[in-house]
């Protein structure tokens, strides 16, 4: 483990705390501050996520933002802590040590900026996937914030539950659905469940974002008139997801739904204004939704 260092935050906007190999990005939202550490990144084959698109026009796209269509996709994984009147909450858990080899390292970049996992109070689900869920167990199937609740929305939580989930989910993600149930049975019932547009907690709301998994669940943050959503994967690329949102993608489960969902957000964010939260997004995945015609950007908020 790292040696605790507690680091100072910027008064306003957007503060990078960086200092190798982790880097934390913060943003203060009312009396409360969001930042994002890192569990590291995944490696994916690009047909993962662009196999279902259209392949002329997304190489124009993929070329505009530097990217080789043949190389792996390497997405960085940004979990979310919300820390305001005693409350730690961890939105995600990560990955832990036993999916990919660059991720995993969600515990000591929390060590980091001075959170031990004791501290954690809460722990908040967008959904079932292992970077999200996975990192609960440690490697002696032990509880990682053992003190902590654990919350996920109910429709998602009786999906990773069913016995039925991992016949029906596919090959390519059977393992998926193993690694779920484990880690949910390893919680003994304790997981507190909420339905869609719920106040879980005071100052947070479920946002139902189905799609990318049948109960994929956002969240808006609200202290007073400052608000951000953490929209965790429903928006899950800088690139393709911004510039064509209605186009399919492997990565969901529900391509057809899942992309209804990020063209709403999408629209909505933009429209707002709101300052949002992406798991797999660059710079930290804190930033604005900047409208560009019938495409959108991704604007990372500037450092405070």
């Amino acid at each position: 483990m790292h040696r605790r260092q507690f680091l100072s935050l910027s008064a306003a906007g957007v503060a990078t705390l960086a200092s190798s190999p982790f880097t934390a990005h913060a943003l203060e939202i009312g009396s409360a501050t969001l930042r994002t550490v890192s569990d590291g990144n995944l490696s994916l084959p690009p047909g993962f996520l662009f196999g279902l698109m259209p392949q002329e026009e997304l190489g124009v796209i993929l070329a505009r933002h530097g990217i080789d269509p043949a190389a792996p996709i390497t997405p960085p994984c940004n979990v979310t802590v919300l820390e305001d009147d005693g409350r730690v909450v961890l939105f995600d858990a990560g990955a832990g040590d036993n999916f990919q080899p660059d991720t995993g390292l969600l515990v000591d970049a929390l060590d980091h900026i001075g959170i031990a996992p004791e501290d954690v109070t809460h722990v908040v689900f967008t959904h079932g996937h292992p970077d999200h869920l996975w990192g609960i167990l440690d490697d002696f199937d032990d509880l990682v914030f053992a003190d902590a609740v654990h919350m996920m929305g109910a429709a998602e939580h009786a999906y990773w539950t069913d016995p039925d989930t991992v016949e029906s989910i596919g090959e390519a993600r059977a393992s998926f659905a193993v690694g779920a149930r484990r880690r949910l049975e390893a919680l003994e019932g304790e997981v507190v469940l909420f339905g869609p547009d719920e106040e879980i907690l005071p100052g947070i709301a479920a946002v139902p974002t189905f799609g990318h998994t049948p109960g994929h669940t956002g969240f808006r943050i609200t202290d007073g008139a400052a608000s951000a959503m953490v929209v965790g994967d429903a928006i899950g690329n800088p690139h393709v997801a911004f510039a064509k949102p209605e186009w399919p993608s492997g990565s969901d489960q529900n391509p057809e739904r899942a992309a209804k969902t990020r063209a709403r957000l999408l629209d909505e964010l933009a429209g707002e204004g709101t300052t949002m939260v992406g798991f797999h997004l660059p710079d930290g995945g804190i930033g604005r939704v900047v409208a560009e015609g019938e495409a959108y950007r991704f604007e990372p908020v500037p450092e405070g």
